[in-house]
């Protein structure tokens, strides 16, 4: 099957409109099938800021204890995917919302507890399923959330799940969405990198934050068969395509 991954981060809702599902709508005419990973990282911020918690972040990964985990499933669970669906299926679409606990969908481990708290990083998906409900023109959408084999939830970067879930699929394209059209370069955006550039742009701080994991989790589902990663603002645009060769 061919499939795209799109990622959404950011406001999510700001990016659904009808110009949105029009270009879902054409790649679904075009025979692909789609997947949504969600993010949800502003609404949980803005969560944890009304309950007078501090938000922390580590190497552009939020440090997650376990009062932030349970905030986080709140928010993803409770408000961001919902939102995300009802959005889908008001135009038109058969969108399921999916998380860690549906059938094994997504398997992770603790990355550093000491460092950051209960933040994983993805061991499996169950690619089963996601072929079953594809085939069935479902949209799936998905939460970025993670349960180890112990039944310990963990809350997993957007990015690495999308990419997870990407390369489990063979994805043709992945869309990882941002509020920025792409990688700058000094004053330009560029257009297409290889994933051999990605260690100068590290080393020359041309990357930094919130941007490293998203092009280190690029650069995994490069080398695990998926075709392009793009990284942009819009599904309209490629922003900065990334491939394994230029």
């Amino acid at each position: 099957m061919k499939t795209i991954v799109v990622k959404m981060g950011g406001v999510a809702s700001d990016n659904l409109n009808s110009a949105f599902f029009d270009k879902i709508s054409s790649w679904q005419d075009q025979g692909y099938h789609v997947i949504i990973v969600h993010g949800g990282g502003h609404y949980i911020s803005k969560m944890m800021n009304t309950l007078g918690l501090e938000v922390e972040v580590k190497q552009g990964l939020r440090v997650t204890s376990k009062e932030t985990l349970e905030i986080t499933r709140m928010v993803l669970l409770g408000q961001v995917q919902p939102m995300i669906t009802t959005y889908f299926q008001k135009a038109g679409f058969q969108a399921l919302g999916l998380n860690a606990g549906c059938d094994q969908l997504i398997q992770g481990q603790v990355i550093n507890e000491n460092a950051l708290g209960f933040v994983g990083e993805v061991t499996q998906v169950n690619k089963q399923l996601l072929d079953m409900l594809l085939q069935k023109n479902h949209v799936p959408v998905i939460a970025p959330l993670g349960i180890t084999s112990s039944g310990q939830w963990l809350n997993i970067n957007a990015d690495e799940v999308a990419c997870k879930v990407a390369a489990s699929i063979q994805a043709e394209k992945l869309f990882l969405l941002t509020d920025v059209p792409g990688i700058k370069k000094e004053s330009e955006w560029l257009k297409e990198i290889s994933i051999d550039d990605v260690p100068q742009l590290k080393s020359e701080q041309v990357v930094t934050g919130g941007m490293l994991p998203k092009l280190d989790s690029a650069c995994k589902a490069l080398r695990s068969g998926v075709k392009t990663v793009c990284i942009s603002n819009t599904i309209h645009s490629c922003g900065t395509e990334i491939k394994v060769a230029v």
